[in-house]
């Protein structure tokens, strides 16, 4: 009993130590202000969106932040996969440890929902989803590192790849070119149909992971731009704001591509009334 109510009181003063940090912080913020914008907050927004004068010198050609960011982000993935492939797998054991356990728990959720909704046809499904999974949510946290690159009007933090709407589209007609040539090889005509009847279905993806990731770049933008909540307040925001939204969107756009991919693979009523009765004539 004494050992828990240690552990209580413990708990109860590492809340109120961080309760008490976090208020003399925002009073600070406030007392002391913060740096003031030169621009108005209409060109701050527009530039945070666009880029279109914070540009980045990419071997001669003038590019958005975003493209700097997917490349960076697509290289640490790739290298992060070899690591894990050369050195990590060989080694695990029929125990698993922590790391195991972790990757083990992610590849089983994405391979399971790849299942679920396409028991037909899930081996390809489970990788694609399983890496436009960790693109989507690696993407949207990286821009918590804050890592600044040089452009044509000073420094700029790189953003999430994602939060350029040529990026989101790119990732919506992905995905919908899955679900199509999925739909041809499986079910030929029918798959095709079926696929082409969702022929808004890349709009929608697109623009929901480019507004969902737009909002939260939008609120990061207002409270900077505010002078006297410019210090410690972003932090909490920004936090927040792209943790919910990078696991959101992951999993949003996952069921998506899972959904639609089994509903344009799945067998014609004929072909499972002959399936059922070749199954029957077996037993």
């Amino acid at each position: 009993m004494k050992t828990v109510k240690k552990g209580i009181n413990k708990r109860y003063f590492v809340t109120a130590a961080l309760v008490l940090v976090l208020a003399a912080l925002l009073a600070g913020a406030f007392l002391v202000g913060g740096v003031p914008r030169s621009g108005s907050v209409s060109e701050e927004l527009t530039d945070a969106v666009l880029h279109e004068d914070k540009k980045i010198d990419l071997f001669g050609w003038q590019v958005n932040p975003a493209a700097i960011s997917a490349f960076v982000v697509t290289a640490v993935l790739l290298v992060f996969a070899a690591c894990v492939r050369i050195f990590a797998i060989p080694r695990f054991k029929e125990v698993p440890g922590r790391f195991q356990m972790l990757i083990e728990s992610l590849v089983g959720f994405f391979d399971g929902m790849a299942k679920n909704n396409s028991p037909r046809s899930n081996g390809f499904l489970g990788c694609y989803i399983f890496a436009a999974g960790c693109y989507i949510c690696v993407g949207t946290l990286f821009e918590l590192f804050g890592i600044q690159a040089p452009s044509t009007e000073g420094p700029v933090s790189l953003p999430a790849p994602l939060s350029d709407i040529n990026a989101a589209i790119a990732m919506g007609f992905m995905s919908y070119i899955v679900i199509l040539l999925g739909g041809i090889i499986k079910n030929g005509a029918r798959g095709l149909g079926l696929a082409l009847k969702e022929f808004s279905l890349p709009i929608s993806m697109s623009f929901r992971l480019f507004g969902a990731l737009l909002s939260g770049l939008l609120v990061t933008e207002l409270v900077y731009y505010t002078v006297s909540l410019s210090i410690v307040l972003p932090v909490i925001v920004g936090v927040l704001f792209t943790l919910l939204h990078a696991l959101i969107q992951t999993y949003v756009l996952v069921v998506l591509t899972a959904t639609y991919f089994g509903e344009v693979t799945e067998p014609s009523p004929a072909k499972k009334q002959r399936r059922a009765k070749k199954a029957a004539a077996g037993a």
